[in-house]
């Protein structure tokens, strides 16, 4: 567990997952009915900074990147939008939440995934400053997997950056 090492107590990513549905309006959608995707980018950046926020107690949070986000099928006025949350990986201050995208049509309770998106939250002390946050507690496989995964796609948001 080396990468994951900080000196605050760790937090199993269980304790910061986040889920939200709203209903989707009218004043959320274009004239044909199709929900706007900035629409969808708000509400994905509020539950991935709810998630980061439970995850780093005290902090501010703020959205650093957003990867790129694929709209795989339309959401529709009167769809539920189905938003999850949960914490991959986590550096010294920031972290990645991943954001599962789903739409359900309420007439026949049919879901269907309509995006996936990876923000990176940075956490910061009252100063403005980025600040330490606890480590994830890794116990599982699949969190191990996450955990390398989203080290590599920030080692790649780094290097796209001119960072390392």
């Amino acid at each position: 567990m080396g990468a994951q090492q900080h000196s605050k107590a760790g937090k199993h990513p269980n304790d910061s997952r986040a889920e939200m549905t709203i209903m989707m309006l009218p004043s959320d959608a274009n004239p044909k009915g199709n929900v706007f995707g900035g629409v969808i980018l708000k509400h994905v950046d509020l539950i991935a900074g709810l998630c980061a926020k439970r995850h780093a107690g005290r902090a501010n949070i703020v959205t650093a990147s957003m990867d790129r986000m694929t709209f795989l099928k339309p959401i529709f006025i009167g769809n539920a939008l189905i938003l999850s949350a949960r914490l991959n990986y986590v550096k010294r201050s920031s972290m990645e939440v991943e954001v599962t995208v789903e739409a359900e049509d309420l007439d026949d309770s049919m879901r269907i995934h309509a995006g996936t998106a990876f923000v990176t939250m940075v956490a910061l002390d009252k100063y403005g400053k980025p600040t330490e946050v606890p480590a994830l507690i890794l116990e599982r496989d699949d969190y191990k997997i996450r955990f390398q995964q989203g080290e590599a796609r920030m080692i790649s948001r780094l290097k796209e950056a001119g960072r390392m």
